[in-house]
């Protein structure tokens, strides 16, 4: 009988595999799609378009269970290429995303009042923090190096910021949320300090790694990928924390770092500001002058997030230190987010549609091929 079951198996396997190329290509930092959606859903939500905000909300969550039914068919039937995804530099800090997703929805979650959601990604998402954050960069450093980690230091790297930033953000929305347990409320704002100071140090590690490969390195057009657009969103989300740690309760922990979180808040929003122009003209210069083709890619939902991201900080930013100007920015950045967000999501539905006609139908000939020679007969 096993003789027999064998070749069944072994002509099935690799017909299953092909069947999902797809899932075996899976960009890992896929879940800027949740992350992008989810934060532009916030800033819809505070600026009162309260009924787009809760459908961009369901939408998110929905890319959120699909890609996390993709990813775990990856793991288990591509173990190999996940493991090469993990140990590559230029790819590994994407799968961040993942975190950031969680904590996204989840934030937004507490927000349309459903905090027991919140505790739950929140969780999902700092369990995967943990084990990526000390996995990836052991894996660079002590592992095997068929060129120099430097080579491959670009703008995924700051999702690595983002995700340790958007556990302060949950925490403090948790610590909120749950106001009347002070014991939580306690704990909830030591996680949000600790994490919030960790993400800072990292911004300023990650910044030091990627100024250092673009002024050391050739910089070609196919470098300046949309990730790069995170260096702005990873201090957006960082002001965003500390918006949200000085809306908290006040505890011993958020008391004490109070004069700095809103010093540091103000000192970053601006630096984000001033990265936008720069920004731009990079992707001038890659699309305009060097004529790279614009396409839907997933990496464009990491420019997405960003803008999003902006949006939503400046105005609760404001909010938090009384800078009204601020949080008028913030208002008018969301129409700058949604319309990308639009296009962007639109884009990738064409793409999915022109991707299923070109499979669907070369099979749909060949089904008919049969029908139209017995007709001829």
């Amino acid at each position: 009988m096993a003789d027999q079951i064998a070749p069944i198996l072994h002509v099935s396997r690799p017909s299953g595999e092909k069947r999902l190329g797809v899932v075996r290509r899976l960009y890992p930092g896929y879940f800027a799609l949740v992350m992008a959606t989810g934060i532009v859903s916030t800033g819809l939500y505070d600026i009162g378009w309260s009924t787009m905000s809760g459908l961009l909300l369901i939408i998110g969550a929905i890319c959120l269970v699909v890609l996390l039914a993709a990813t775990a068919i990856r793991v288990a039937v591509f173990p190999r290429e996940v493991a090469a995804d993990l140990s590559a530099p230029d790819r590994a800090y994407a799968f961040f995303t993942f975190v950031a997703a969680c904590t996204v929805i989840g934030a937004r979650s507490a927000g349309a009042g459903l905090p027991s959601v919140a505790c739950v990604l929140g969780g999902i998402a700092f369990l995967a923090w943990m084990g990526l954050s000390y996995g990836i960069p052991v894996r660079l450093v002590l592992g095997p190096r068929p060129q120099p980690v430097l080579a491959g230091v670009n703008g995924t790297w700051f999702i690595w910021v983002v995700g340790t930033q958007s556990l302060a953000v949950i925490s403090a929305v948790l610590g909120t949320a749950y106001r009347g347990h002070a014991e939580f409320v306690h704990f909830a704002g030591l996680t949000a300090v600790l994490m919030w100071s960790v993400g800072v140090v990292l911004y300023l590690m990650v910044a030091t790694l990627v100024l250092t490969r673009l002024l050391l390195l050739e910089v070609r057009p196919e470098d300046l990928t949309p990730p790069y657009w995170v260096t702005m969103g990873a201090t957006a989300i960082t002001v965003l924390a500390a918006a949200e740690i000085l809306a908290m309760p006040v505890t011993p922990a958020t008391g004490a770092a109070r004069p700095v979180l809103a010093g540091l808040g103000i000192v970053l929003w601006a630096f984000g500001t001033w990265l936008i122009p720069m920004l731009v003209l990079f992707g001038l210069w890659r699309h305009v002058l060097r004529r790279t083709r614009l396409e839907y890619l997933p990496q464009l939902w990491s420019i997405v997030f960003p803008l999003g991201m902006y949006a939503t900080a400046s105005m609760e930013l404001g909010r938090a230190v009384g800078l009204p100007i601020i949080e008028e920015i913030g208002r008018t950045w969301v129409w700058v987010a949604f319309p990308a967000w639009a296009v962007t999501f639109t884009a990738m539905i064409v793409k999915l549609l022109v991707t299923l006609s070109a499979r669907v139908t070369p099979r749909l000939a060949q089904r008919m091929r049969p029908r139209a020679a017995r007709s001829d007969s």
